[in-house]
């Protein structure tokens, strides 16, 4: 890519251009879809900017509160958490909201609702803030079929039901990757225009990786197809090269190298955290949406990710996701173990 000749290109390809590109292959849209994602776009910008002054603005100090899931909330996660929700609800598009950092769903008033459901974590990874690792915002959006009061059972549906999931990574650059179910695009943020710029058009994962991406402190206490699986990237016995260990711990930072690089990344159950530890609605979802829209594969180590259906809206799952030949791999460990 020349940086230099783009620099002064004139015919970028915006978020907004895009969607409103998408929308228009649909001519019975009412756009409501493209305001949803708009209002999603301005959240995830007033997140960059305030996890890029977090230090500035002491924003990284404990909020002195513990969310949902037992961990010790950051001043920055209330506050993107505040964020999104406000810019959700001012959609008018939305009807239920689950956010990682709220114990039960956001149920929009009457007057302000729409027929979008939204399962969010608003700042995945941000006990790495401190240490400037990347870390950032997942969601997934599904759409409430019939014209009745929305239930809880509208969220807690199949991840194949989704009609779009994304992440944005504030990092080095901010980057912005979604999918609407025809495909992965990412858009970088560029800071001088105030607009997200399509940089990554149709990514495709590699059919085969290089790298795994696993928590090797939790080995120990690891299943069987788990423990053969590492042992084999590490010391492989048909003469390949063994795969390189890359794990930063930020989920969000963890997928998106996988999704350009290819490999696997793991978080499987084991001893300590028997139904693994991520989240399924607003983590292990929208990731395996993701995945599999790029070529890739998701699997929790009994099914395909996306088939499991949630009863509980902070339910958790292990889960294997990356390129389609690697996770043909984890999946026969797992199917012989269950065959002996």
């Amino acid at each position: 890519m020349d940086h230099a000749a783009d620099a002064y290109r004139t015919d970028l390809m915006t978020i907004t251009r895009f969607v409103l590109n998408e929308q228009s292959k649909y001519p019975e849209s009412r756009g409501d879809f493209s305001i949803l994602l708009s209002h999603i776009v301005l959240g995830c910008k007033f997140v960059c900017s305030a996890v890029n002054k977090a230090g500035l603005a002491k924003l990284i100090g404990l909020a002195g509160e513990t969310n949902v899931q037992g961990e010790e909330q950051k001043k920055l996660d209330v506050l993107s958490n505040e964020v999104f929700v406000k810019a959700l609800v001012s959609s008018g598009r939305t009807c239920i909201l689950v956010s990682e950092e709220d114990e039960k769903a956001t149920f929009v008033e009457k007057s302000n609702r729409g027929r979008y459901c939204v399962v969010f974590d608003p700042l995945d990874g941000s006990s790495n803030i401190d240490c400037g690792v990347s870390i950032g915002t997942i969601f997934g959006i599904y759409i409430v079929k019939d014209g009745g009061e929305p239930a809880l059972d509208d969220v807690l549906q199949p991840g194949k039901n989704m009609v779009a999931a994304g992440y944005c990574m504030y990092g080095s650059s901010c980057t912005l990757v979604i999918s609407t179910g025809g495909g992965v695009n990412g858009f970088t943020l560029d800071p001088s225009l105030g607009e997200f710029i399509l940089t990554h058009p149709d990514i495709k994962i590699p059919k085969k990786g290089k790298i795994y991406s696993v928590n090797e402190g939790n080995a120990k206490n690891w299943d069987g197809p788990t423990t053969k699986y590492v042992e084999k990237c590490k010391f492989p016995k048909d003469g390949s090269s063994p795969k390189s260990l890359r794990y930063i711990g930020s989920m969000v930072a963890d997928v998106h190298r996988t999704l350009l690089y290819g490999g696997i990344f793991l978080y499987p159950a084991d001893k300590k955290s028997p139904n693994g530890k991520l989240r399924v609605l607003y983590e292990v979802f929208p990731m395996s949406f993701l995945m599999e829209q790029a070529g890739g594969q998701a699997f929790t180590g009994k099914q395909r990710a996306l088939d499991l259906l949630p009863s509980d809206i902070h339910e958790r799952s292990p889960i294997f996701l990356g390129s389609y030949d690697d996770v043909e791999e984890i999946k026969a460990l797992y199917a012989a173990e269950e065959s002996m």
